[in-house]
């Protein structure tokens, strides 16, 4: 069954606990050079009317259903896992080229200096096949990252998702 992430923009707070909980989970090392895997974004936009609007943003891997990083690999080190859907990879074969990295729409692999492989999100996919939140999920304090499967995505999250972003920052009509 596949999983999808959804980010409620309207929840976040921007305080990287969805990134401290991804960096726990996978021991990343930020002081070898190591990248996180998710990234929160908080930016000022200054609206049509003047006023400035907060926006909020965690992202990581999209999990693409066509996935141009899996075509990329030369060694096949990426795949779909066909239980959750999530883009997972296997870099013992990794040769460090970073053809996943070019052909990634958003920057989601990343290269890491202490062995020269490459690494992503894989969606924490074994703690969902064993029916656990990824940890970016279950670090987030105020429900603003959740992860679902795409049947309770289409029913409930779909239409907030995809929209919330542009109706914030499309300009306020003055009353």
């Amino acid at each position: 069954m596949k999983h999808v992430f959804v980010f409620d923009e309207d929840r976040c707070c921007a305080c990287s606990a969805c990134m401290m909980g991804c960096m726990d989970q996978n021991d990343i090392d930020l002081s070898a050079g190591e990248a996180c895997y998710r990234k929160t974004y908080d930016n000022e936009v200054e609206l049509a009317d003047g006023s400035i609007y907060c926006a909020y943003l965690s992202a990581a891997c999209m999990h693409c259903d066509d996935a141009p990083c899996i075509t990329a690999c030369p060694v096949g080190c990426l795949s779909k896992n066909p239980e959750t859907g999530f883009t997972v990879y296997d870099n013992t074969n990794c040769i460090g080229c970073k053809s996943c990295a070019l052909a990634c729409p958003f920057g989601a692999p990343r290269f890491r200096p202490s062995d020269g492989k490459m690494v992503k999100c894989d969606g924490c996919n074994m703690r969902v096949k064993n029916g656990l939140q990824p940890a970016c999920v279950r670090a987030c304090s105020f429900g603003a990252l959740t992860c679902v499967t795409e049947e309770e995505y289409l029913v409930g999250n779909g239409e907030k998702a995809c929209n919330m972003l542009l109706k914030q920052l499309a300009p306020k009509k003055k009353a």
